[in-house]
């Protein structure tokens, strides 16, 4: 597709097809628990294993079936050691490959690795509800690009009916629990990035409101904090904006694939499914709004804004 020097065709992705993880040996001490697992390397920095960047001390949620050790390493990380480094008895983590796309009409000042992701919950109070699952696309591609797993929320999952995620397909030994999770989902996006210090745009539709302050809930809960240069885009507003110039005032991902006449065959209401169409619906939404990923970043918030503007409502 010929755009403008203004205008970037972010995506151009065929359909992430989601395998599972060939079984690694990994020995166990006991049934349902991971024994220690290290990361490959010469260099081991520190443990990745959830604690606090700020003075204090938090409770720090204990996993009682998966007590695994991660840790930095002193050299960029390769997905391939990502994917072999990860407990056997985490089998609901999920990776796959997905095209590369070529960023075009854009020279940088500063890299940008830019993802699509999508969670889903036990309810919508940020304060009770916990993730189940959570899927991402790195939009650069190639192998290994798709990272995808459910979560154990260890409680009750009452909305099932919504994503179809009951309370027995994630409260088992071989989901990761968050505070287990969390060190590998890291590990995995510095495995992605072109340099240590580049910015990782994740985009989601209803960021602000909802998959962010999840995730910064989530993260608080482990007793860490979302990493500064991760930065978050909300395509909700984007979509508001475009469907109101096209006289419509249905904004959800559902509307806009009709609008883009975009048809996956997904399951919707899944995180990867949904992730899959964000990343389609961006293709076209980026060309006919005539976004550069300067404009995105523009648009962009950090986890820290949401926190300060979450406290200032409170104290309002």
């Amino acid at each position: 597709m010929m755009t403008s020097a203004v205008c970037l065709p972010l995506l151009r992705f065929p359909r992430c097809r989601i395998q599972t993880l060939p079984h690694f040996n990994v020995p166990r001490h006991s049934p349902g628990v991971c024994s220690t697992v290290k990361l490959l390397g010469s260099h081991c920095l520190e443990s990745l294993r959830p604690k606090s960047t700020v003075s204090g001390t938090r409770n720090i949620e204990k996993s009682e079936n998966s007590k695994v050790r991660h840790e930095f390493l002193d050299q960029k990380v390769q997905p391939s050691t990502i994917i072999s480094s990860v407990p056997s008895c985490f089998r609901s983590i999920q990776f796959d490959d997905a095209k590369c796309q070529i960023l075009e009409n854009w020279n940088p000042k500063q890299l940008v690795n830019v993802f699509v992701f999508d969670i889903e919950t036990t309810g919508f109070c940020i304060e009770i509800a916990r993730i189940v699952e959570i899927a991402i696309r790195d939009l650069s591609g190639g192998r290994n690009s798709c990272f995808h797993t459910l979560i154990n929320p260890d409680q009750h999952v009452p909305n099932s009916r919504i994503h179809g995620i009951t309370t027995n397909m994630v409260n088992r030994p071989e989901v990761p629990r968050m505070n287990d999770f969390i060190p590998i989902l890291m590990q995995y996006i510095r495995s992605r990035q072109q340099t240590p210090r580049s910015i990782s745009l994740f985009i989601a539709h209803n960021a602000r409101r909802f998959d962010v302050p999840f995730l910064v809930r989530e993260f608080s809960r482990c007793s860490m904090d979302v990493p500064s240069n991760w930065m978050f885009l909300d395509t909700l507003p984007l979509a508001r904006e475009l469907m109101k110039l096209n006289g419509s005032r249905q904004f959800s991902l559902q509307a806009l694939s009709g609008h883009f006449d975009i048809q996956l065959n997904d399951q919707p209401h899944r995180a990867m499914s949904d992730v899959n169409l964000l990343s389609a619906i961006l293709e076209k939404m980026t060309v006919e709004m005539k976004l550069t990923i300067a404009d995105l970043l523009e648009k962009s918030f950090q986890a820290q804004d949401l926190i300060d503007s979450m406290k200032n409502k409170k104290k309002s």
